[in-house]
Protein backbone atom coordinates (compact mmCIF):
# COMPACT_ATOMS: atom_id res chain seq x y z
CA UNK A 1 0.00 0.00 0.00
CA UNK A 2 3.07 2.47 0.42
CA UNK A 3 4.73 1.81 -2.69
CA UNK A 4 1.14 2.33 -4.25
CA UNK A 5 1.00 5.53 -2.78
CA UNK A 6 4.00 6.64 -3.08
CA UNK A 7 3.85 6.01 -7.02
CA UNK A 8 0.12 7.32 -7.00
CA UNK A 9 1.81 10.88 -5.60
CA UNK A 10 5.19 10.88 -7.79
CA UNK A 11 2.83 10.37 -11.06
CA UNK A 12 0.83 13.05 -10.17
CA UNK A 13 3.28 15.35 -9.72
CA UNK A 14 5.83 14.38 -12.79
CA UNK A 15 3.00 14.10 -14.87
CA UNK A 16 1.02 17.02 -13.64
CA UNK A 17 3.97 19.10 -14.16
CA UNK A 18 4.84 17.90 -17.65
CA UNK A 19 1.41 18.76 -18.71
CA UNK A 20 1.29 22.23 -17.07
CA UNK A 21 4.54 23.30 -19.00
CA UNK A 22 2.96 22.17 -22.37
CA UNK A 23 0.00 23.60 -21.60
CA UNK A 24 1.99 27.15 -21.00
CA UNK A 25 3.30 26.96 -24.14
CA UNK A 26 0.08 26.82 -26.26
CA UNK A 27 -1.01 29.78 -24.03
CA UNK A 28 1.79 32.03 -23.93
CA UNK A 29 1.88 31.56 -27.43
CA UNK A 30 -1.66 31.69 -27.98
CA UNK A 31 -1.78 34.98 -26.03
CA UNK A 32 1.16 36.38 -27.76
CA UNK A 33 -0.73 36.07 -30.78
CA UNK A 34 -4.22 37.78 -30.07
CA UNK A 35 -5.93 34.08 -29.43
CA UNK A 36 -8.56 34.71 -26.61
CA UNK A 37 -8.08 32.34 -23.82
CA UNK A 38 -11.26 31.38 -22.19
CA UNK A 39 -9.15 29.06 -19.59
CA UNK A 40 -5.86 27.63 -18.08
CA UNK A 41 -6.56 25.15 -15.86
CA UNK A 42 -3.86 23.41 -13.59
CA UNK A 43 -6.13 20.00 -13.33
CA UNK A 44 -9.54 18.72 -14.74
CA UNK A 45 -13.21 18.53 -13.13
CA UNK A 46 -14.85 20.69 -10.66
CA UNK A 47 -13.08 24.10 -10.45
CA UNK A 48 -11.58 24.39 -6.66
CA UNK A 49 -10.52 28.04 -6.76
CA UNK A 50 -8.91 30.43 -9.57
CA UNK A 51 -8.97 34.33 -10.61
CA UNK A 52 -10.33 35.91 -13.77
CA UNK A 53 -7.70 38.04 -14.95
CA UNK A 54 -9.28 40.09 -18.86
CA UNK A 55 -10.87 36.95 -20.50
CA UNK A 56 -9.06 34.38 -18.61
CA UNK A 57 -10.39 32.60 -16.05
CA UNK A 58 -6.91 30.79 -14.05
CA UNK A 59 -8.15 27.93 -11.74
CA UNK A 60 -7.24 24.70 -9.70
CA UNK A 61 -9.23 22.58 -10.72
CA UNK A 62 -10.50 18.84 -8.70
CA UNK A 63 -8.66 16.21 -10.53
CA UNK A 64 -5.03 16.99 -10.32
CA UNK A 65 -3.96 15.06 -13.50
CA UNK A 66 -1.99 18.03 -15.61
CA UNK A 67 -4.04 20.84 -17.16
CA UNK A 68 -5.57 22.47 -20.32
CA UNK A 69 -6.12 25.53 -21.73
CA UNK A 70 -9.57 26.08 -23.17
CA UNK A 71 -9.30 28.91 -26.18
CA UNK A 72 -12.13 30.35 -28.42
CA UNK A 73 -12.85 28.17 -31.79
CA UNK A 74 -10.06 25.62 -31.21
CA UNK A 75 -12.32 22.39 -31.38
CA UNK A 76 -14.16 21.98 -35.35
CA UNK A 77 -17.20 22.95 -35.42
CA UNK A 78 -17.24 25.81 -32.67
CA UNK A 79 -18.88 29.57 -33.30
CA UNK A 80 -16.21 31.48 -34.12
CA UNK A 81 -17.80 34.57 -33.10
CA UNK A 82 -19.10 35.64 -29.55
CA UNK A 83 -22.46 36.94 -30.01
CA UNK A 84 -22.29 41.01 -29.84
CA UNK A 85 -18.65 40.89 -31.66
CA UNK A 86 -18.70 43.61 -34.13
CA UNK A 87 -18.08 42.02 -37.40
CA UNK A 88 -15.37 42.71 -39.47
CA UNK A 89 -16.68 41.30 -43.43
CA UNK A 90 -13.12 42.44 -44.65
CA UNK A 91 -11.11 39.91 -42.79
CA UNK A 92 -13.91 37.75 -43.07
CA UNK A 93 -13.32 37.32 -46.73
CA UNK A 94 -9.32 37.49 -46.64
CA UNK A 95 -9.59 34.72 -44.39
CA UNK A 96 -11.96 32.39 -45.97
CA UNK A 97 -12.16 33.77 -49.35
CA UNK A 98 -15.53 34.26 -49.34
CA UNK A 99 -18.60 36.51 -49.66
CA UNK A 100 -19.34 38.22 -46.51
CA UNK A 101 -22.08 40.39 -45.80
CA UNK A 102 -24.21 41.51 -43.05
CA UNK A 103 -22.33 39.50 -40.48
CA UNK A 104 -22.49 36.02 -42.44
CA UNK A 105 -20.39 34.17 -44.59
CA UNK A 106 -21.60 30.55 -45.99
CA UNK A 107 -20.92 28.12 -44.10
CA UNK A 108 -18.43 29.95 -42.21
CA UNK A 109 -19.88 31.38 -38.63
CA UNK A 110 -19.50 35.40 -38.43
CA UNK A 111 -15.91 37.00 -37.98
CA UNK A 112 -14.51 37.23 -34.16
CA UNK A 113 -10.73 38.01 -34.00
CA UNK A 114 -10.27 36.69 -30.86
CA UNK A 115 -10.82 33.09 -32.68
CA UNK A 116 -8.26 30.57 -32.56
CA UNK A 117 -10.21 29.27 -35.97
CA UNK A 118 -9.51 33.04 -37.32
CA UNK A 119 -6.25 33.57 -37.21
CA UNK A 120 -2.86 33.09 -39.90
CA UNK A 121 -2.42 29.14 -40.54
CA UNK A 122 1.32 30.05 -39.37
CA UNK A 123 -0.14 31.62 -36.21
CA UNK A 124 -1.67 27.85 -35.25
CA UNK A 125 0.85 26.33 -36.08
CA UNK A 126 3.24 28.28 -33.78
CA UNK A 127 0.71 27.35 -31.14
CA UNK A 128 0.47 23.95 -32.03
CA UNK A 129 4.28 23.60 -31.36
CA UNK A 130 4.58 25.34 -28.89
CA UNK A 131 3.37 22.97 -26.32
CA UNK A 132 5.86 20.09 -27.25
CA UNK A 133 8.78 22.94 -27.59
CA UNK A 134 8.36 23.63 -24.10
CA UNK A 135 8.72 20.00 -22.80
CA UNK A 136 12.00 20.47 -24.68
CA UNK A 137 13.03 23.35 -22.71
CA UNK A 138 12.09 22.20 -19.50
CA UNK A 139 14.25 18.45 -20.41
CA UNK A 140 16.95 20.50 -21.09
CA UNK A 141 17.00 22.72 -18.06
CA UNK A 142 16.69 20.27 -15.68
CA UNK A 143 19.50 18.45 -17.03
CA UNK A 144 21.65 21.67 -16.90
CA UNK A 145 20.63 22.53 -13.34
CA UNK A 146 21.64 18.87 -12.60
CA UNK A 147 24.78 18.82 -14.62
CA UNK A 148 25.77 21.77 -13.00
CA UNK A 149 24.55 21.59 -9.13
CA UNK A 150 24.63 18.08 -8.73
CA UNK A 151 26.33 15.79 -11.12
CA UNK A 152 26.50 12.73 -9.15
CA UNK A 153 29.53 10.46 -10.11
CA UNK A 154 31.05 6.81 -9.22
CA UNK A 155 32.94 6.97 -5.75
CA UNK A 156 34.64 3.92 -6.51
CA UNK A 157 38.18 3.25 -5.64
CA UNK A 158 40.38 1.29 -6.35
CA UNK A 159 39.38 0.26 -9.91
CA UNK A 160 38.23 -2.67 -10.64
CA UNK A 161 38.22 -4.32 -13.93
CA UNK A 162 34.65 -6.40 -14.03
CA UNK A 163 35.07 -7.75 -17.71
CA UNK A 164 36.99 -6.74 -20.94
CA UNK A 165 35.93 -7.06 -24.38
CA UNK A 166 37.60 -9.88 -26.41
CA UNK A 167 39.99 -8.14 -29.15
CA UNK A 168 39.39 -4.71 -27.52
CA UNK A 169 42.25 -2.58 -27.27
CA UNK A 170 42.62 -3.33 -22.77
CA UNK A 171 42.50 -7.07 -24.60
CA UNK A 172 45.17 -6.63 -26.41
CA UNK A 173 46.96 -4.17 -23.74
CA UNK A 174 46.84 -7.90 -21.75
CA UNK A 175 44.28 -6.58 -18.45
CA UNK A 176 41.99 -9.02 -17.38
CA UNK A 177 38.79 -9.18 -15.40
CA UNK A 178 39.57 -8.84 -11.79
CA UNK A 179 42.48 -6.56 -12.26
CA UNK A 180 43.15 -3.47 -10.07
CA UNK A 181 44.49 -0.24 -11.63
CA UNK A 182 47.43 0.76 -10.00
CA UNK A 183 48.68 3.49 -11.94
CA UNK A 184 47.59 4.79 -15.55
CA UNK A 185 49.22 7.71 -17.20
CA UNK A 186 51.50 8.38 -14.23
CA UNK A 187 48.65 8.61 -11.86
CA UNK A 188 48.68 6.20 -9.01
CA UNK A 189 45.76 4.53 -7.75
CA UNK A 190 42.83 6.46 -9.76
CA UNK A 191 39.85 6.18 -8.64
CA UNK A 192 36.95 5.64 -11.09
CA UNK A 193 36.65 9.17 -11.75
CA UNK A 194 40.06 10.15 -12.22
CA UNK A 195 40.50 6.48 -14.67
CA UNK A 196 37.49 7.61 -16.76
CA UNK A 197 39.28 11.66 -17.01
CA UNK A 198 42.28 10.34 -17.89
CA UNK A 199 40.98 7.57 -20.56
CA UNK A 200 38.99 10.57 -21.86
CA UNK A 201 41.91 13.05 -22.07
CA UNK A 202 44.04 10.21 -24.03
CA UNK A 203 42.24 9.57 -27.17
CA UNK A 204 43.92 8.23 -29.59
CA UNK A 205 47.14 7.75 -27.23
CA UNK A 206 49.23 5.11 -25.91
CA UNK A 207 49.06 5.52 -22.31
CA UNK A 208 51.09 3.01 -19.65
CA UNK A 209 49.33 1.33 -17.36
CA UNK A 210 50.14 -1.09 -13.89
CA UNK A 211 47.49 -3.07 -12.98
CA UNK A 212 47.81 -5.41 -9.81
CA UNK A 213 46.90 -8.60 -10.32
CA UNK A 214 46.68 -11.20 -7.31
CA UNK A 215 48.94 -9.40 -5.61
CA UNK A 216 51.81 -9.05 -8.86
CA UNK A 217 51.94 -5.65 -10.19
CA UNK A 218 52.14 -6.26 -14.37
CA UNK A 219 53.04 -3.03 -16.27
CA UNK A 220 51.88 -2.63 -19.77
CA UNK A 221 50.34 0.28 -22.38
CA UNK A 222 47.40 1.00 -23.49
CA UNK A 223 46.23 2.48 -27.06
CA UNK A 224 42.93 4.16 -26.39
CA UNK A 225 40.83 4.46 -29.77
CA UNK A 226 40.42 8.16 -31.66
CA UNK A 227 36.53 7.91 -30.71
CA UNK A 228 36.79 8.99 -27.16
CA UNK A 229 36.13 11.75 -25.81
CA UNK A 230 37.21 13.92 -22.21
CA UNK A 231 33.40 14.89 -21.75
CA UNK A 232 31.08 12.04 -22.97
CA UNK A 233 33.91 9.35 -22.68
CA UNK A 234 32.89 5.28 -22.92
CA UNK A 235 34.92 3.36 -21.35
CA UNK A 236 32.95 0.37 -23.36
CA UNK A 237 34.55 1.83 -26.10
CA UNK A 238 38.10 0.53 -24.88
CA UNK A 239 37.06 -2.52 -23.75
CA UNK A 240 37.10 -2.04 -20.29
CA UNK A 241 33.78 -2.43 -18.03
CA UNK A 242 34.64 -1.29 -13.78
CA UNK A 243 33.14 -3.01 -11.14
CA UNK A 244 30.62 -1.08 -9.69
CA UNK A 245 29.16 -3.08 -7.02
CA UNK A 246 29.56 -6.46 -4.47
CA UNK A 247 25.76 -7.68 -5.14
CA UNK A 248 25.04 -9.58 -7.93
CA UNK A 249 23.19 -8.96 -10.86
CA UNK A 250 19.26 -9.12 -9.39
CA UNK A 251 15.98 -9.37 -11.76
CA UNK A 252 13.40 -7.12 -10.91
CA UNK A 253 11.09 -7.98 -14.06
CA UNK A 254 10.86 -10.70 -16.61
CA UNK A 255 9.92 -9.42 -20.24
CA UNK A 256 6.82 -11.73 -21.34
CA UNK A 257 7.50 -14.45 -24.26
CA UNK A 258 11.42 -13.78 -23.19
CA UNK A 259 14.18 -16.21 -23.02
CA UNK A 260 14.19 -15.58 -19.16
CA UNK A 261 11.07 -16.52 -18.72
CA UNK A 262 11.24 -19.25 -21.09
CA UNK A 263 14.14 -20.73 -18.54
CA UNK A 264 11.77 -19.62 -15.39
CA UNK A 265 13.73 -16.59 -14.30
CA UNK A 266 11.35 -14.95 -11.48
CA UNK A 267 11.39 -11.14 -9.64
CA UNK A 268 13.95 -11.08 -7.19
CA UNK A 269 16.24 -13.74 -8.22
CA UNK A 270 20.19 -13.06 -8.20
CA UNK A 271 22.69 -14.19 -11.44
CA UNK A 272 25.39 -15.11 -9.37
CA UNK A 273 27.29 -15.81 -12.62
CA UNK A 274 27.46 -16.05 -16.19
CA UNK A 275 29.32 -19.43 -17.66
CA UNK A 276 31.42 -18.81 -14.27
CA UNK A 277 32.11 -15.62 -14.77
CA UNK A 278 30.78 -13.13 -11.90
CA UNK A 279 29.10 -10.34 -13.53
CA UNK A 280 27.62 -7.77 -10.85
CA UNK A 281 25.74 -5.19 -13.28
CA UNK A 282 24.39 -5.45 -16.85
CA UNK A 283 26.71 -3.48 -18.95
CA UNK A 284 29.15 -6.43 -19.07
CA UNK A 285 26.88 -9.45 -19.16
CA UNK A 286 25.00 -7.59 -22.95
CA UNK A 287 28.67 -6.74 -23.67
CA UNK A 288 30.17 -10.61 -22.62
CA UNK A 289 26.30 -11.76 -25.05
CA UNK A 290 27.74 -9.71 -27.63
CA UNK A 291 31.30 -11.06 -28.23
CA UNK A 292 29.15 -14.28 -28.06
CA UNK A 293 27.20 -13.63 -30.75
CA UNK A 294 24.07 -15.13 -29.01
CA UNK A 295 25.36 -18.65 -28.03
CA UNK A 296 23.69 -20.24 -25.27
CA UNK A 297 24.56 -19.36 -21.70
CA UNK A 298 24.52 -21.27 -18.32
CA UNK A 299 23.72 -18.78 -15.46
CA UNK A 300 23.72 -19.51 -11.57
CA UNK A 301 20.97 -18.43 -9.79
CA UNK A 302 19.71 -17.72 -6.46
CA UNK A 303 16.21 -17.65 -5.52
CA UNK A 304 15.45 -16.63 -2.12
CA UNK A 305 18.81 -18.05 -0.65
CA UNK A 306 19.05 -20.97 -2.14
CA UNK A 307 21.18 -21.89 -5.17
CA UNK A 308 19.22 -23.43 -8.01
CA UNK A 309 20.63 -26.19 -10.59
CA UNK A 310 22.46 -24.41 -13.50
CA UNK A 311 20.14 -22.58 -16.18
CA UNK A 312 20.62 -22.88 -19.73
CA UNK A 313 19.54 -19.57 -22.08
CA UNK A 314 19.49 -18.98 -25.49
CA UNK A 315 19.84 -15.03 -25.59
CA UNK A 316 17.25 -13.02 -28.40
CA UNK A 317 18.02 -10.38 -30.25
CA UNK A 318 16.44 -7.00 -29.28
CA UNK A 319 17.49 -3.12 -29.73
CA UNK A 320 19.84 -4.17 -31.40
CA UNK A 321 21.78 -6.35 -29.35
CA UNK A 322 21.52 -9.93 -27.30
CA UNK A 323 19.43 -10.27 -24.61
CA UNK A 324 17.96 -12.53 -21.85
CA UNK A 325 15.27 -10.30 -21.58
CA UNK A 326 14.39 -8.73 -17.94
CA UNK A 327 14.95 -5.65 -15.82
CA UNK A 328 17.65 -5.53 -13.66
CA UNK A 329 16.63 -4.06 -9.72
CA UNK A 330 17.52 -4.70 -6.85
CA UNK A 331 19.22 -2.52 -3.76
CA UNK A 332 22.07 -0.40 -5.39
CA UNK A 333 24.97 -0.23 -3.63
CA UNK A 334 26.93 1.77 -6.23
CA UNK A 335 28.86 4.85 -4.13
CA UNK A 336 27.83 8.40 -6.18
CA UNK A 337 29.85 11.72 -5.28
CA UNK A 338 28.47 15.17 -6.34
CA UNK A 339 30.95 16.80 -8.71
CA UNK A 340 29.05 19.91 -10.73
CA UNK A 341 30.31 20.81 -14.01
CA UNK A 342 31.08 24.28 -15.13
CA UNK A 343 28.15 25.67 -16.79
CA UNK A 344 29.34 25.58 -20.51
CA UNK A 345 29.97 21.72 -19.83
CA UNK A 346 26.75 21.25 -18.16
CA UNK A 347 25.08 22.99 -21.49
CA UNK A 348 26.82 20.57 -23.71
CA UNK A 349 26.23 17.69 -21.20
CA UNK A 350 22.37 18.38 -21.51
CA UNK A 351 22.32 19.09 -25.02
CA UNK A 352 23.58 15.49 -25.82
CA UNK A 353 21.40 13.72 -22.85
CA UNK A 354 18.02 15.23 -25.09
CA UNK A 355 19.35 14.47 -28.45
CA UNK A 356 20.08 10.78 -27.11
CA UNK A 357 16.79 10.73 -25.74
CA UNK A 358 14.26 12.80 -27.74
CA UNK A 359 13.68 10.13 -30.31
CA UNK A 360 13.62 7.02 -27.81
CA UNK A 361 9.31 6.64 -28.41
CA UNK A 362 9.94 7.07 -32.08
CA UNK A 363 12.63 4.09 -32.19
CA UNK A 364 10.12 1.61 -29.97
CA UNK A 365 7.04 2.43 -32.05
CA UNK A 366 9.04 2.08 -35.22
CA UNK A 367 10.45 -1.66 -33.83
CA UNK A 368 6.64 -2.21 -32.79
CA UNK A 369 5.55 -1.61 -36.37
CA UNK A 370 7.89 -3.54 -37.75
CA UNK A 371 7.64 -6.60 -35.55
CA UNK A 372 11.12 -6.01 -33.65
CA UNK A 373 9.41 -5.40 -30.41
CA UNK A 374 6.25 -7.13 -28.92
CA UNK A 375 3.87 -4.96 -28.35
CA UNK A 376 3.12 -6.24 -24.92
CA UNK A 377 6.18 -4.28 -23.96
CA UNK A 378 4.68 -1.03 -24.06
CA UNK A 379 3.67 0.93 -21.10
CA UNK A 380 1.83 3.68 -19.96
CA UNK A 381 0.61 5.49 -16.93
CA UNK A 382 0.39 2.67 -14.60
CA UNK A 383 4.60 2.28 -15.90
CA UNK A 384 5.68 6.09 -15.56
CA UNK A 385 3.77 5.99 -11.98
CA UNK A 386 6.14 2.33 -10.89
CA UNK A 387 8.84 4.39 -12.36
CA UNK A 388 8.40 7.40 -10.85
CA UNK A 389 7.88 5.62 -7.41
CA UNK A 390 11.09 4.05 -7.53
CA UNK A 391 12.79 7.27 -8.88
CA UNK A 392 11.59 8.53 -5.48
CA UNK A 393 12.76 6.14 -3.58
CA UNK A 394 16.30 5.91 -4.89
CA UNK A 395 18.88 7.58 -2.28
CA UNK A 396 20.42 9.64 -5.77
CA UNK A 397 18.97 12.46 -7.90
CA UNK A 398 20.18 11.35 -10.83
CA UNK A 399 17.44 8.91 -11.49
CA UNK A 400 14.75 11.59 -10.40
CA UNK A 401 16.07 14.27 -12.46
CA UNK A 402 16.71 11.68 -15.76
CA UNK A 403 13.03 10.27 -15.34
CA UNK A 404 11.84 13.70 -15.41
CA UNK A 405 13.99 15.29 -18.20
CA UNK A 406 13.08 11.83 -20.21
CA UNK A 407 9.23 12.20 -20.11
CA UNK A 408 8.88 15.57 -20.96
CA UNK A 409 11.11 15.17 -24.03
CA UNK A 410 9.10 11.97 -25.01
CA UNK A 411 5.95 14.02 -24.32
CA UNK A 412 6.49 16.74 -26.56
CA UNK A 413 8.10 13.99 -29.33
CA UNK A 414 4.53 12.24 -28.79
CA UNK A 415 2.34 14.92 -28.73
CA UNK A 416 4.42 15.65 -32.57
CA UNK A 417 3.38 12.70 -33.80
CA UNK A 418 1.29 13.24 -37.12
CA UNK A 419 -1.81 12.08 -35.20
CA UNK A 420 -4.97 13.97 -34.64
CA UNK A 421 -6.14 15.32 -31.93
CA UNK A 422 -2.73 15.44 -31.09
CA UNK A 423 -0.33 18.77 -32.15
CA UNK A 424 0.99 17.27 -34.62
CA UNK A 425 -2.45 16.55 -36.25
CA UNK A 426 -3.40 19.87 -35.97
CA UNK A 427 -0.24 20.56 -37.31
CA UNK A 428 -0.41 18.20 -39.80
CA UNK A 429 -3.82 19.62 -41.03
CA UNK A 430 -2.99 23.41 -41.17
CA UNK A 431 0.35 22.08 -43.89
CA UNK A 432 -2.58 20.25 -46.19
CA UNK A 433 -5.11 23.39 -46.18
CA UNK A 434 -1.70 25.52 -46.82
CA UNK A 435 -1.20 23.69 -49.39
CA UNK A 436 -5.06 23.07 -50.59
CA UNK A 437 -5.08 26.94 -50.03
CA UNK A 438 -8.21 26.41 -48.59
CA UNK A 439 -10.03 25.08 -45.32
CA UNK A 440 -10.73 21.44 -45.15
CA UNK A 441 -14.44 20.78 -44.86
CA UNK A 442 -15.77 21.04 -40.88
CA UNK A 443 -17.38 18.08 -41.32
CA UNK A 444 -14.53 16.18 -42.90
CA UNK A 445 -12.63 17.82 -39.90
CA UNK A 446 -14.82 16.57 -37.24
CA UNK A 447 -14.80 12.76 -38.52
CA UNK A 448 -11.34 12.96 -38.31
CA UNK A 449 -11.50 13.66 -35.17
CA UNK A 450 -13.73 11.36 -34.00
CA UNK A 451 -12.46 8.41 -35.73
CA UNK A 452 -8.60 9.60 -33.69
CA UNK A 453 -10.88 9.69 -30.57
CA UNK A 454 -12.02 6.41 -31.28
CA UNK A 455 -8.50 5.06 -31.93
CA UNK A 456 -6.78 7.09 -29.16
CA UNK A 457 -9.42 5.82 -26.81
CA UNK A 458 -8.59 1.91 -27.42
CA UNK A 459 -5.08 2.56 -27.78
CA UNK A 460 -4.92 3.82 -24.34
CA UNK A 461 -7.38 0.88 -22.69
CA UNK A 462 -4.72 -1.50 -24.27
CA UNK A 463 -1.60 -0.15 -22.68
CA UNK A 464 -3.80 0.23 -19.77
CA UNK A 465 -4.38 -3.47 -19.34
CA UNK A 466 -0.81 -4.14 -20.67
CA UNK A 467 0.56 -2.29 -17.61
CA UNK A 468 -1.89 -3.55 -15.07
CA UNK A 469 -0.72 -7.26 -16.49
CA UNK A 470 2.84 -6.83 -15.31
CA UNK A 471 2.16 -5.89 -11.86
CA UNK A 472 3.47 -8.22 -9.42
CA UNK A 473 0.28 -8.51 -7.94
CA UNK A 474 -1.31 -10.29 -11.04
CA UNK A 475 1.78 -12.43 -12.07
CA UNK A 476 1.11 -14.71 -9.11
CA UNK A 477 -2.37 -15.17 -10.88
CA UNK A 478 -0.68 -16.67 -14.03
CA UNK A 479 -0.17 -20.31 -14.65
Amino acid sequence: MHDFFVSAVAFIVLVGVMVVVHEFGHFLVAKLCGVRVEAFSVGFGPRLFGIKYGDTDYKVCLLPLGGFVKMTGENPGEAARVPGTPVDTQAAEKLHGQQASAGYVENVPAYDPGSFMNHPRWQRMLIGVAGPFFNFVLAFVLMVVYFNFINEVPDIHPTKIEWVTPGSAADQAGLMPGDVIAAFDNTAHPDYQKFHELVGDNANKTVPVTVDRNGVAIQSSLHLPGSVDALHDDLSKAGIFVQYTQSPIQIDQVSPDSPAQHAGLQSGDKIVSVDGHPFHTVLPLVDYMQSGKGKPVTLTVERKGATLPPIVIHPYVQDGGWRLGFLPGGPEDVPLRAEPMKFSNAVVESRDFCAENSLLIVNVLKKVLTHQVSVKQLSGPVGIAVAAGQAVKEPYWSAKFGLAAGISLNLGILNLLPFPILDGGLILLLLIESIMRRDISMMVKERIYQAAFVVLIAFTAFIMFNDFSKLQIFSHLKP
